[in-house]
């Protein structure tokens, strides 16, 4: 081979290389461009801000999954409804896509929607179950909501196919709710959904979240409640910030093994009660 016929095939062989690294560079673009797309309409869909009640705080912490399109339905939402209580709810619809994503917005719009008509948990989300199943999506939801009353630390609460809470109180005791619950939303027309009632102490609290949290392929789903519980009964001991137990809460989703959306939304009361 002459040295001209070999300098010709490396320039050709260079400039194959850089072709392939601009495209390269062009579908990484490409892809963190769709990434924050898809990230920015799933916090979108979100609240921006809590209440603010006396004797009552609230604090939530969100991380969503970071892969390309691959965002979940993880939501939570937290807001005053008409009698003057707050309606909390968290949930996870089915799938990892855009698609579940949107489907998560009209959960969440459609129990704030239909809290204006009842504020009672049970029928709140029976009421959403028809709405969902009258819309002819293909998906389900999984959700928690709950009604406080500020005053008197009363909770009601009501679940379709969700993970329990997490209570603690400032004596050391905690666990997991065990409360009866319903169908997913969006499965099973007619479906009723039992409420249960708590009353919170002083210094106590509650802790929703959805299973990013707490399930995946490093983590069985009850270890991930054990060390949720571990977690509620140190802070309520110790009388932490919820918004500290947000935190390392959520962080606990690192363990999990897995790209999924976590929620947390963690409820304290300075107000008097007793144990749930």
């Amino acid at each position: 081979m002459s040295p001209t016929a070999s300098t010709d095939d490396g320039d050709e062989l260079l400039a194959r290389l850089g072709a392939l690294t601009a495209q390269a560079r062009a579908l990484a673009e490409v892809q963190r461009s769709r990434m924050e797309l898809a990230v920015a309409l799933q916090r979108g869909m979100l609240p921006r801000e809590l209440p603010v009640v006396g004797g009552v705080r609230l604090a939530v912490r969100y991380a969503p999954a970071y892969q390309g399109l691959n965002v979940g339905g993880d939501w939570y939402d937290a807001f005053r409804m008409p009698d003057g209580r707050i309606g909390l709810s968290i949930g996870d619809v089915q799938g990892h896509n855009v698609e579940a994503a949107a489907f998560m917005g009209q959960v969440r719009v459609g129990l704030r929607a239909l809290a204006s008509v009842t504020g009672e948990p049970g029928e709140l989300l029976a009421m959403t179950n028809d709405l969902l199943l009258s819309l002819g999506s293909d998906l389900f939801a999984t959700c928690t909501f709950i009604r406080l009353d500020p005053a008197s630390g009363v909770i009601e609460s009501a679940r379709a196919g969700h993970l329990p809470c997490v209570w603690a109180t400032a004596d050391g005791w905690s666990g997991v709710t065990r409360d009866e619950g319903g169908p997913p939303l969006g499965i099973q027309p007619e479906s009723a959904y039992p409420v249960t009632r708590y009353r919170l102490d002083t210094g106590s609290l509650f802790v929703m979240l959805t299973d990013g949290v707490v399930e995946g392929p490093s983590m069985r789903l009850d270890e991930g409640m054990d060390h949720v519980v571990r977690l509620a009964r140190i802070a309520a001991v110790a009388r932490l910030d919820a918004n500290a137990l947000a935190a390392a809460v959520v962080k606990g989703a690192e363990q999990v093994g897995h790209d999924d959306d976590a929620a947390v939304l963690v409820i304290s009361r300075d107000g008097p009660g007793t144990r749930p």
